[in-house]
């Protein structure tokens, strides 16, 4: 049976989406639906998949010399079946990983900033993403005065770990680099949540949030443009979240290979 086109094949050059695929008869036509099936199992995939923190911490070193080597650290959830069914465990540290910052860092005078890296949902999208966006992250703010706190790793960790973390190392900023949920179109999309004076108990309502870090999505210098301009604000105006807005839409750089929504005038 011939497959029927859609009229809106023209945009699948502009999105990752599912779009446009035709149909035959009332089905889809053999090929969207097998390609459906691979990356339904490519999101599997990414989530199950370990992170390799050696690997990732050797990856860190490279792009933060003369730093302490990244601290590894766990969530309270032991193991990724339970990390899965209990969120709750993947926001706060294990005892030993609590201990260890309790113990080893005591700061007299606060971080600027800590850099939490997390597995989340997608171990894929820390491991390829994380060390080269913290790279074009570091290039824009070593033109400024960020003293910067231990990096640390966290495995089963979900984005409010990082406020324990950062309240323990004593920084007045955040940001965790989080996998995140992988999509039928995206299994390595990373995020990055900002939280100024982060403790215990907070909200999602005192972050901000960059997503779809990654090649595909918002490159590496964008993100880091944008993540330097709420980072800059922030320690301006001592805040995050709802009360920070992100005013970088218009203002990426040229040259940067940003495009504007096409759907905007």
């Amino acid at each position: 049976m011939n497959v029927i086109s859609n009229p809106w094949q023209a945009l699948r050059s502009l999105t990752a989406a599912r779009i446009a695929l035709g149909r035959t008869g009332i089905s889809l036509p053999t090929k969207p639906q097998l390609d459906f099936q691979l990356a339904h199992a490519r999101a599997r995939d990414a989530v199950h998949l370990p992170l390799d923190t050696a690997q990732l911490a050797q990856d860190l070193g490279a792009v933060l010399p003369g730093h302490p080597d990244a601290l590894q650290l766990a969530s309270a959830a032991p193991d990724r079946s339970t990390y899965l069914q209990r969120p709750d465990l993947g926001r706060r540290l294990d005892a030993v990983s609590h201990g260890k910052l309790a113990e080893r860092y005591l700061p007299v005078v606060p971080f600027d900033l800590a850099l939490v890296v997390v597995d989340g949902l997608s171990a894929l999208a820390i491991a390829q993403n994380a060390a080269p966006f913290i790279h074009a992250l570091l290039q824009r703010l070593g033109t400024e005065d960020w003293s910067l706190a231990p990096t640390t790793i966290v495995t089963q960790g979900r984005v409010a770990v990082g406020d324990e973390v950062g309240q323990l190392l004593g920084a007045k900023a955040v940001v965790v680099l989080v996998g995140e949920r992988p999509g039928l179109s995206a299994p390595d999309s990373m995020g990055l949540y900002l939280t100024w004076g982060p403790r215990v108990g907070l909200t999602d309502a005192a972050r901000n949030c960059i997503s779809n870090v990654r090649p595909e999505g918002l490159s590496y210098f964008d993100a880091a443009y944008k993540l330097h301009m709420l980072l800059r604000e922030s320690r301006r105006r001592q805040l995050s979240g709802v009360d920070l807005k992100d005013e970088t839409v218009d203002a990426l750089e040229p040259g940067s290979g940003a495009m504007r929504n096409f759907l905007l005038p």
